[in-house]
């Protein structure tokens, strides 16, 4: 996650460089490694169901499955991100704070071309999904998991002042929203025979994709530190 509509990059370094000034205590440092600890829980258990609800939708036909487990491949890649945000010298750095967002905010538009595409074509030709009681065991387990994971992360990137973190955040609880619509029409296709709600849940999470990547890189949706605290330009040269 960026800048705030128009606020320029530099002065949004330079807002992170004055939380990071002023939370570099012994309560900042214990909440950096929370932030670290729970982007690393995260990338191990989305490896998993990432891989796991991608493949269980590749063999049911299911794109809106796939599109879940996609998702959770670009959502690993946001964990990654904040391991690294947080790692060693770059605890303190506004730069790699910086890089951190701009690298958060661009992962939400990874996942929906291809997402928009294969939906298209399955309405298009009414390719039917084949059950998959695996799928819907694998969305209910991800409705288990990423509501808690995203509310902590949102709260961990509001006192820490990382745009970055509260992403990932963001990141965990769209995919709980997504894992709830992506099971709704997998339980409409195998007991009601509702074909065309999966293909249209996977347009939503493209739809969904793009707005949040777009409000992630305006920061229109972050309340952190970073994005909250007015700069003036002519301090942001550092």
């Amino acid at each position: 996650m960026v800048t705030l509509k128009g606020m320029s990059t530099v002065e949004s370094m330079a807002a992170v460089e004055t939380s990071v000034a002023l939370g570099a205590s012994d309560e900042w440092h214990r909440l950096a490694r929370r932030a670290r600890l729970l982007a690393s829980v995260s990338l191990g258990w989305l490896c998993f169901e990432g891989t796991a609800t991608a493949t269980a939708g590749f063999l049911a036909g299911s794109v809106a499955l796939v599109g879940n487990g996609l998702d959770g491949a670009i959502e690993g890649l946001a964990s990654l991100i904040v391991v690294w945000r947080f790692s060693g010298s770059r605890t303190l750095s506004p730069t790699s704070e910086a890089r951190a967002r701009k690298l958060v905010a661009a992962s939400f538009f990874l996942l929906a071309p291809y997402i928009a595409v294969e939906a298209t074509r399955t309405l298009a030709i009414e390719h039917h999904a084949e059950t998959t009681w695996l799928g819907i065991g694998l969305s209910i387990g991800t409705l288990c998991v990423c509501p808690w994971l995203g509310r902590a992360k949102l709260r961990l990137g509001e006192r820490l002042g990382s745009a970055a973190t509260a992403g990932e955040g963001r990141q965990n609880l769209i995919c709980s929203y997504l894992a709830a619509g992506v099971l709704v029409g997998l339980l409409a296709n195998t007991l009601l025979g509702v074909w065309w709600l999966d293909p249209l849940v996977g347009l939503a999470i493209a739809a969904l994709a793009l707005r949040e990547g777009r409000s992630a890189w305006r920061c229109e949706s972050c309340e952190c530190a970073a994005c909250a605290i007015p700069v003036h330009e002519g301090s942001a040269s550092r």
